[in-house]
């Protein structure tokens, strides 16, 4: 699982010691293999090396690669079920790393037709004139991957292709290749087509792929054009959608030779993995406030308030992630510019109370239960509460925190908040007994800075107030107060 990111734009250049004509391929040793015994080829080899076979993906190693990887093996097309956020597009995008990196095309081709293997009635004669002599192109296989969101707006020309009435024109008669203006599926001849969310295609669109998969040919305006197209067909779809009394046809999923499900992270350690990898931090988000979030995606995930069909994604916690560090640099930001210039800057370091905003600003990639409307917010409050207090146990449980709530006896409280800088913290609680165990407990054990120490102690304390030792307030300008006994 993992961000989705397009593919690189940029056209790798081929090195120059590549053959350049079709003799010289000969001569090189160069065998012609169809996209799925090369992709089984090159499979087994990163096996049998030891190499990562999907680099990138979390989460799924003793899940879903394998029945990926026997779904390659077999040579089979597959469709990946999943609710969002569950990393379907990444994992299909990540099979082009299996194909070869170069791949000999006859130049010009829009089919990128193999030089030993020309398909049109064009290329075939031109190879059989040209013979050893026919010049040989080369393509990355960043370029043979081909990918469809479908949509109801989808067309058979889009996908397929269409007649080109200015060939017509030009005196080309209906049975002639070269009539057509072929779509995004023969296009993709000789590397892997993705469709993406597959059952929002309309039924007679799905019924153009139906020829793809089975017969590898494609009929365009109600003639029969015999290609037979080389390629892997992988496709995603929501599995409430992918049934018979969903939007998918019967003969269409009989084509795929492989159902594969995909699922969120299994346990906590995998959600926190797929954070680490995929967040991009503007600021430090200490481990302890990464794992509250973590908890807090999980939490979401399994409430019963949440719609199980439209489920949470990873980017929920991703994001959530980015937006406490978000946080933590404005807090930087604001207190650079009151605060006394000659004293040292406010470095970004998230504390657990900047989590907090994330309760609005994300609730809306959550789908509630229709009876919980109005209470989107109260539920992820609490949820993130939840979150915090099980992220407090697990790691200072059974530790001696009494030095912290002698910090509020005989009426005395601390304030913390967002605009609170980890000197003015840090001075309101001095010296407390227990402070480097808990550094220690919590990672932060070797020297830690001030902001990180601070990061700590209001972990602590928002701990301890949700375990009822510690009382809480929120002020008007929005500062949070611990003192006496909750």
């Amino acid at each position: 699982m993992g961000r989705v990111t397009a593919p690189n734009p940029v056209i790798p250049v081929p090195p120059a010691d590549l053959p350049g004509t079709l003799g010289a391929l000969r001569a090189a040793g160069h065998q012609y293999r169809t996209v799925k015994q090369e992709l089984r080829d090159n499979l087994l080899a990163r096996m049998r090396s030891g190499d990562a076979r999907f680099p990138g993906i979390v989460g799924y190693d003793d899940s879903v690669l394998p029945e990926v990887e026997r779904a390659l093996l077999a040579g089979h097309d597959m469709v990946l079920l999943g609710e969002r956020g569950q990393g379907k597009t990444r994992l299909i995008r990540s099979l082009g790393a299996l194909l070869d990196e170069w791949t000999p095309v006859i130049p010009g081709s829009v089919l990128n037709e193999h030089p030993m293997h020309p398909l049109t009635p064009a290329s075939r004669a031109q190879v059989a004139e040209a013979g050893d002599d026919q010049p040989v192109g080369w393509l990355h296989r960043s370029m043979r991957y081909g990918e469809k969101l479908a949509t109801p707006d989808t067309s058979v020309g889009d996908l397929i292709g269409d007649v080109d009435p200015i060939r017509i024109a030009q005196g080309r008669t209906l049975g002639d290749p070269e009539t057509i203006h072929f779509g995004l599926v023969p296009r993709t001849n000789r590397g892997i087509f993705a469709v993406n969310e597959l059952p929002d295609l309309a039924e007679r669109i799905q019924v153009a792929l139906l020829n793809v998969l089975e017969e590898r040919d494609i009929q365009v305006r109600g003639y029969q054009l015999r290609l037979p197209l080389d390629l892997l067909l992988v496709a995603s779809a929501n599995p409430e959608d992918y049934t018979n009394r969903g939007r998918i046809i019967t003969p269409l999923k009989d084509r795929f030779g492989a159902e594969i499900r995909t699922h969120y992270p299994v346990d906590l350690e995998l959600e926190l993995a797929l954070i680490r990898q995929e967040a991009d931090l503007v600021a430090e988000v200490p481990e302890h406030v990464l794992e509250v979030l973590a908890r807090f995606a999980r939490a979401v995930r399994e409430s019963p308030s949440v719609d199980p069909r439209s489920g949470v994604s990873a980017r929920f916690a991703i994001a959530a992630a980015e937006t406490v560090a978000g946080a933590a640099l404005r807090r930087s930001g604001l207190l650079a510019a009151i605060g006394d210039q000659e004293v040292r800057p406010e470095a970004a370091v998230a504390r657990v109370g900047d989590a907090v905003s994330v309760t609005s600003t994300l609730r809306g990639k959550v789908e509630f239960e229709s009876g919980e409307e109005g209470r989107e917010i109260e539920i992820l409050a609490h949820l993130l509460r939840t979150a915090t207090a099980e992220t407090f146990r697990a790691h200072l449980s059974g530790l001696d925190l009494s030095g912290f709530t002698a910090l509020v006896g005989d009426g005395a409280a601390i304030e913390t908040g967002e605009l609170v800088g980890a000197a003015e913290l840090l001075r309101q609680v001095g010296t407390v007994p227990g402070l480097a165990k808990v550094l220690d407990r919590l990672g932060l054990g070797d020297a830690p800075t001030p902001e990180e120490a601070a990061a700590a102690v209001e972990f602590v304390l928002e701990g301890l107030h949700l375990t009822r030792r510690l009382g809480k307030d929120v002020t008007d300008s929005g500062r949070t107060v611990y003192g006496g006994r909750g």
